[in-house]
């Protein structure tokens, strides 16, 4: 299945080119609560095994008429996996990988869905952009194995983990407000029986940049979700994003960045630079 949020909360589920609306079949949805529907969804299928929806007389609303929103607006976690291709790692010249960095942790609140906009906060700091695959996790995983960590996985979808090229802490740099384009939807994991297979390609203003296929992954999603396991306890919702191949760059206002993972989806957003400040007018900078 392909699950999306849309229309201030809906929940549907993605049939061609429509999307039925099966809100009412969630115990506890809340249109208007800060988590959403499809985190609902995720609890429930963690505490009582497959939901089957009935179709009956749902309304079915046009994917081009649907307002698309990100899948989950306000995921417990976000896991970010640093430099986890070799050609990133060649790249950006680091002598460093995910095997000796681990993990780290990016803001809930960085969230945006398909369609929004990426906010530039420096005027004169490169902001680049990093295609990911993007797991959900469906349940409770701590100390997993790499051979049982597919277990644990609700589904897969498209994220950008955005990065300000600044001296401050990853978690600082990638966490401001927008910096966390996620979507379309969740694509089930009994859709996708191998994540590390997937062709992924990035192109910011039509022009390619990120082109790879995450069995190039240093960690790949077991590897990856066995790890984050044995430091941190993962809940149904929380999303790990994978790691981002060669070919970042920087965003400028009016970019338009398209994300496209084979069987995944694609998920667009814009750039928009207007409101971008001098890097030494943040707040609590101290002049030298």
């Amino acid at each position: 299945m392909r699950l999306a949020l849309f229309n201030k909360g809906r929940l549907g589920l993605v049939d061609g080119d429509d999307l039925i609306d099966v809100t009412d079949q969630v115990a506890g949805a809340d249109t208007a609560g800060p988590v959403g529907a499809l985190q609902r969804h995720i609890e429930t299928v963690a505490e009582e095994g497959a939901v089957r929806f009935d179709f009956t007389g749902l309304p079915r609303i046009p994917l081009a008429e649907a307002a698309l929103q990100a899948p989950l607006p306000r995921p417990g976690k976000i896991i970010g996996a640093p430099v986890n291709y070799m050609d990133h790692k060649a790249e950006m010249e680091y002598t460093t990988s995910v095997a000796d960095l681990g993990v780290f942790l990016k803001a809930n609140s960085s969230i945006i869905g398909p369609g929004e906009d990426i906010l530039l906060p420096y005027s004169d700091k490169r902001t680049d952009q990093e295609g990911e695959l993007g797991v959900v996790i469906g349940r409770t995983a701590s100390h997993v194995s790499a051979d049982d960590a597919l277990d644990h996985v609700f589904g897969y979808t498209c994220v950008l983990d955005i990065t300000v090229r600044s001296g401050e802490d990853r978690s600082t740099r990638k966490s401001f407000d927008t910096f966390t384009p996620l979507g379309p939807w969740i694509v089930t994991a009994d859709e996708i029986p191998d994540p590390d297979t997937l062709d992924l390609r990035c192109d910011v203003g039509g022009t390619a940049r990120q082109r790879t296929n995450t069995a190039n992954l240093i960690f790949g999603v077991r590897e990856l979700i066995a790890y984050a396991s044995s430091v941190m306890t993962l809940y149904p919702g929380d999303v790990i994003a994978t790691g981002t191949p060669a070919g970042v760059g920087p965003l400028s206002h009016g970019d338009r960045v398209v994300l496209d993972i084979e069987k995944v989806g694609r998920l667009e957003v814009g750039v928009d630079g207007s409101r971008a400040l001098p890097y030494d007018q943040r707040p609590g900078h101290r002049g030298r």
